[in-house]
């Protein structure tokens, strides 16, 4: 295991560590900014897989489309679950067509898994770790993160664990990227790995009362609403309220009702696939969240 400054660095030191220039990258849009900039660092290459709402108000992917994506320089997939910004949980049957792609093109996995305790009861999934996979253990490095397992983001506390050679390659590229980690606040990390599993289960129940709250309190407003299955985010399509563009809509949020969101449209290569679609979180004490809510209907 490598230990860094949180999920975001693990990221980037594992693309670094493993990408050669022109290695190309298989990813899921709309995918975590931070992906974009570290697969430019290591001059490597986005091959974006599209995940797009279902009718049954989750989100899917064409499998052809990932397929295709795959080809003789694909190196490396980055692949996040339970996913932000869309909260969607990928299931076993999916996580095993990208499993078999790896085989084939022996290419290496790397899960950000900094969600996983953050999945909610009524999931199509529960969180299947890829390394569990057949055939993927020695080809999967796994990133997760103290921050939002245990609430404590501003610790930057997080982490790369997989095989002796992979993680191998992470530290050389790592321990030129920071001097020092929060090294007095890893003690409390360590204790806090510790707790009972009661503890992951209630913050997950309550985190998706949150979720209900705000996703209830949306819908309401007239927002399409599409419920995640995990993480601590809603994503809700503007259009039945009268937004075109989520970029507008967001900026004028603030003036108009004292509530902001964020235009999912930016975290895609192709922002038309995310341009009515915008982000709440739900991290927020419930009367925050109800404030919010009374406050979207003055909008």
């Amino acid at each position: 295991m490598v230990i860094t400054a949180g999920a975001t660095e693990a990221i980037a030191a594992s693309i670094l560590a493993l990408c050669e220039p022109g290695d190309e990258v298989v990813c899921f849009e709309p995918f975590y900014d931070s992906y974009a900039a570290s697969i430019a660092l290591a001059n490597a290459v986005r091959r974006p897989v599209t995940l797009r709402p279902t009718e049954g108000g989750r989100y899917g992917f064409d499998p052809d489309e990932l397929a295709r994506a795959f080809g003789p320089r694909t190196r490396l997939v980055l692949l996040n679950s339970p996913h932000n910004p869309t909260g969607k949980v990928f299931t076993r049957d999916e996580l095993g067509l990208v499993a078999a792609l790896c085989q084939e093109h022996d290419a290496y996995a790397l899960t950000d898994e900094v969600y996983e305790h953050l999945v909610f009861t009524d999931a199509d999934s529960p969180h299947v770790p890829m390394a569990t996979l057949p055939g993927m253990r020695e080809r999967t490095l796994r990133i997760s993160s103290a921050g939002k397992t245990f609430s404590c983001t501003g610790w930057k506390i997080g982490w790369a664990s997989g095989p002796a050679p992979l993680v191998s390659a992470v530290l050389r590229v790592k321990q030129f990227l920071t001097f020092v980690n929060a090294g007095p606040l890893q003690p409390a990390v360590a204790l806090a790995l510790g707790l009972p599993d009661a503890y992951f289960t209630r913050f997950a129940a309550d985190l998706q009362a949150k979720r209900d709250l705000l996703a209830d309190g949306l819908a309401e407003v007239g927002f399409d609403v599409l419920r995640p299955e995990g993480t601590y985010f809603v994503t809700a399509d503007i259009t039945p309220v009268g937004g075109t563009d989520g970029v507008e809509f967001c900026l004028g949020l603030p003036e108009r009702c004292g509530v902001v969101a964020v235009p999912t449209q930016v975290f895609y290569d192709d922002p038309e696939a995310g341009r009515r679609l915008v982000r709440f979180a739900f991290c927020k004490r419930n009367e925050v969240l109800t404030e919010a809510i009374v406050r979207l209907h003055r909008r």
